[in-house]
């Protein structure tokens, strides 16, 4: 399993919906734990890292994705 790189600013979609619908979060920390709050309904929430790993689908949008330094790293 790759690690996943994420800033502070992603939207992320996730595997599940959260109870209100959605399944986009903005990351608004970063560390062993994650902060992140429903784009749907505005729940703001602690999240361990890892199981933030293992239930993101994909990366939707970054501040630094136009520079090309978010997302999941290549394989080189």
């Amino acid at each position: 399993m790759q690690i996943i790189r994420f800033e502070v600013g992603d939207t992320v979609e996730l595997k599940k919906p959260h109870p209100c619908g959605t399944k986009e979060f903005k990351i608004l920390r970063v560390g062993s734990e994650m902060r992140v709050v429903c784009l749907g309904c505005g729940r703001d929430m602690n999240v361990d890292r890892i199981k933030l790993e293992k239930a993101t689908k994909r990366i939707l949008s970054s501040e630094t994705a136009e520079k090309g330094t978010a997302g999941i790293p290549s394989k080189d």
